[in-house]
């Protein structure tokens, strides 16, 4: 039987520079989409799967990620003193969703190096891996669905999006591997970036999954290597998780269906994100609409 996933880490120490100037003193990861920041959707994600513990990893100038699933009193006195009890619920829900805790990246660049950072609080147990730039709607979310493969198969499983365009094997990694269930697959190997043509596969993988506590020596043997190496480039988790493929230990990769994939660290993507949140919201889909059909351009 698959021991519970109770914790979800979310790096977020990047700087954002695609969205400067606006990241210049405002975390990219508190970006709004329409009226929520991008990692309040990762939070509620993780927890639609029973997450109760949310570890962030920050940078320097990240404190505004911590205010916001915090209680902030003055505000709340300010709601509750101006009879706004909607408003003053939306903001307790924020802070009561889970437990949140933080700490700072250290080490090289990649998104290998956060996870190695939370080894001690993720301690000995399996743990949701999210990016703070995705937001997947899709119903079942995408973590109960990463949770449904991971309690089938008790094994570690991975998010991936069908993609095949040549400038998809530029831009992503692709998993290889032998397909067990519709939309499932028994990963071989992982392809980082590798180029139109170099692959058959149409699994692009995204950077979220549930992994378990052996991704750790895998990780810190990878690191090893990386150091003694004196590579320039980035450190990335999957040279971790290749070596546990190459030890023979199971990985799976679960296609997320029924829903729609949002890359909010991409501008455009984040527009559009903002522009299809904001038709479906119910208070400005209309009017957007609307405004969006008699848009000339």
């Amino acid at each position: 039987m698959a021991q519970k996933v109770r914790k979800a880490l979310i790096p977020a120490a990047g700087y954002g520079t695609r969205f400067l100037p606006a990241t210049k003193a405002l975390p990219k990861e508190m970006l709004p989409v329409v009226d929520k920041p991008v990692i309040q959707y990762i939070v509620e994600d993780a927890v639609s799967a029973g997450a109760e513990d949310i570890i962030v990893v920050t940078g320097w100038f990240k404190k505004a990620l911590e205010d916001h699933f915090d209680y902030p009193f003055e505000l709340e006195t300010r709601l509750l003193e101006s009879g706004k009890t909607k408003e003053l619920e939306s903001i307790r829900k924020i802070a009561d969703v889970a437990d949140f805790f933080y700490l700072r990246q250290r080490g090289p660049l990649g998104n290998g190096t956060p996870v190695l950072n939370a080894k001690d609080l993720i301690g000995d147990e399996p743990f949701f891996l999210l990016s703070a730039d995705d937001i997947f709607e899709s119903s079942p979310t995408r973590c109960q669905q990463l949770m449904a493969a991971y309690e089938k198969y008790n094994a570690p499983v991975i998010a991936t999006i069908k993609k095949s365009e040549p400038e998809d094997y530029k831009r992503y990694g692709f998993v290889e591997g032998e397909e067990v269930e519709p939309g499932l697959i028994k990963v071989s190997k992982i392809v980082e970036k590798p180029g139109p043509g170099k692959t058959t596969s149409q699994m692009a993988v995204v950077f979220s999954g549930i992994f378990t506590p052996d991704l750790f020596p895998a990780l810190q043997e990878a690191r090893a290597e990386f150091d003694k190496s004196g590579r320039k480039d980035e450190f990335v988790i999957w040279e971790g998780v290749n070596k546990l493929l190459a030890q023979g230990k199971p990985l799976y990769a679960k296609e997320i269906q029924d829903g729609k994939y949002y890359d909010c660290g991409n501008k455009l993507e984040y527009m559009k994100a903002n522009i299809e949140f904001g038709l479906k919201d119910q208070e400005l889909g209309k009017d957007l609409s609307e405004y969006l059909k008699n848009l000339e351009v």
